[in-house]
């Protein structure tokens, strides 16, 4: 119950503080894509959230914990927290007064890739047990080398760099795009400390990164 209750207020704060923060900006209700990014952003987040609940609530609550140790990664969290908030409230001026417009099937070409973003993230999710939020080690912990990390290292964060890049797209400004670039560059700092970490702390890990040589897209990086 209390692992509930922890979700269920987690995920009502994020619905309401994202919403806050492209709606008020944009000074209406009245916006089509808005709603649409909260339907794909939301929906499938409350069926992934209530399937961990039934089937793998030690994931849940590993997904639930946020606080990161390193103080490193403490920085990149705040860096990326900062990148999201004003690529979303720019996104909402850029309705209001009308700063940029884009075609109608980039908003659906973008959901589109959203969602596949967030196929690979609940596909990641169940092959790995051990997918915290925050970057540490657990007990017992063992390297993962199937499935999609047999293809690159580190497929969330492929996953996520796809989602967030789509974001500004299905909210149809370019400015918020161009913001969220940063995102790219910060993901990859956070990748490097990980590795140093898992390659000191998690048995096995040094000859994963031989076995896989990339760290987000194949025969790219």
């Amino acid at each position: 119950m209390k692992l509930l209750i922890s979700a269920l207020t987690k995920y009502i704060a994020g619905l309401v503080l994202f919403g806050a923060l492209i709606f008020v900006p944009a000074g209406t209700l009245s916006w089509s894509h808005g709603w649409l990014m909260m339907g794909i952003l939301f929906i499938p987040m409350l069926v992934m959230g209530a399937m961990m609940m039934i089937f793998a609530p030690e994931l849940l609550e590993k997904r639930i914990k946020s606080k990161e140790k390193r103080k490193a990664q403490k920085g990149i969290v705040a860096l990326s927290g900062l990148t999201f908030i004003a690529s979303f409230i720019v996104a909402g001026l850029n309705l209001r007064y009308g700063w940029t417009t884009l075609p109608t099937h980039i908003a659906y070409i973008a959901s589109i890739l959203f969602l596949i973003g967030y196929g690979v993230y609940a596909e990641v999710m169940r092959e790995n047990q051990w997918l915290s939020r925050t970057i540490e080690t657990h007990d017992n912990q063992t390297v993962i080398s199937t499935g999609l990390y047999g293809i690159v290292r580190h497929p969330m964060y492929t996953a996520t760099i796809v989602m967030f890049l789509a974001i500004p797209l299905v909210l149809g400004s370019w400015p918020s795009f161009i913001i969220m670039l940063p995102y790219i560059p910060t993901i990859i700092h956070r990748i490097n400390d990980e590795e140093q970490l898992l390659e000191t702390e998690l048995k096995g890990y040094t000859e994963y990164c031989q076995k896989v040589r990339w760290r987000l897209i194949p025969y790219v990086y």
